[in-house]
């Protein structure tokens, strides 16, 4: 199957990397079928795997490779990596406070962006589809480099990339859908919400190889720029999100467990 990935077009590729991460976290909310009752300290422990697999993507499969693609740069080898890390975190404020959302666990009156009286399971699902957005540009712009020809970027490395966001996107899926059916929310529903706010994966991830594709010189800057982004994220949402119940010490182990599982990866197949 990798083979045959491999000969298309970087584009097909992040298309199909984001079609399996969106399957992966529809896998995850599916467990809402099954589990009647889950402890609050297994979230917690799943959200801070997340959040270590995006920190360790976040260096390993984007800003390492951007920072060596810009060796010679006029302004120095730090610049594309600085403008782009911190352009992504900025956009990503943008969006936050915009999208109207609420982030797992919090009370209704804690909603963020736009006030709006939109029901507080879809509040619950579009902060997870804003989690989502710099997943799939990471995926699009590390197949897009791959497919650009640089040393630093190559298909393994992208291949590990997704990998890794879809490993974290399994517990991420279950971290929605099973919140939702505390809510009250029917099994079918929890999981249609859950698998839903991946849906944006594959767009975003097209989106991401689209514009490197065409626009090679910024390559560095549209890797750094999901790094900041995935950062943003991680700091804003999963790590306060993961010791909002008082399991600190598990959701840190959490994490770290999860930029070891990512580093790993990045390492062995990139």
């Amino acid at each position: 199957m990798i083979p045959f990935i491999e000969k298309l077009n970087p584009i097909a590729q992040a298309f199909i990397a984001g079609i399996f991460t969106w399957l992966v976290t529809a896998l995850g909310a599916a467990a809402v079928f099954t589990t009647k009752k889950v402890s609050q300290k297994l979230l917690d422990s799943m959200l801070g795997f997340a959040g270590g697999v995006m920190i360790a993507a976040s260096f390993w499969s984007l800003l390492s490779p951007a920072i060596a693609m810009s060796k010679g740069n006029v302004f120095g080898d730090w610049f594309p990596a600085a403008v782009g890390f911190l352009s992504g975190a900025v956009f990503l404020r943008v969006i936050d406070k915009i999208l109207p959302h609420l982030h797992i666990g919090a009370p209704r009156s804690e909603a963020e962006g736009i006030k709006t009286s939109w029901q507080r399971s879809t509040l619950l699902v579009l902060a997870i589809t804003l989690h989502n957005i710099p997943e799939g540009l990471a995926i699009g712009v590390a197949f897009g480099a791959a497919a650009a020809g640089f040393p630093s970027a190559t298909f393994p490395a992208a291949i590990a990339l997704a990998i890794g966001i879809g490993i974290q996107n399994f517990p991420e899926g279950f971290a929605v859908s099973v919140p939702l059916r505390r809510e009250g929310m029917s099994r079918f529903k929890s999981f249609w919400f859950g698998q839903l706010s991946a849906v944006v994966e594959p767009v975003s991830a097209v989106i991401g190889a689209f514009a490197v594709v065409t626009a090679k010189p910024l390559l560095p800057y549209a890797l750094s720029f999901a790094a900041g982004a995935m950062i943003f994220v991680v700091v804003e949402e999963v790590i306060p999100e993961s010791g909002r119940e008082g399991n600190t010490d598990l959701a840190t182990g959490g994490a770290i467990l999860g930029f070891l599982v990512m580093m790993v990866l990045d390492v062995a197949l990139g």
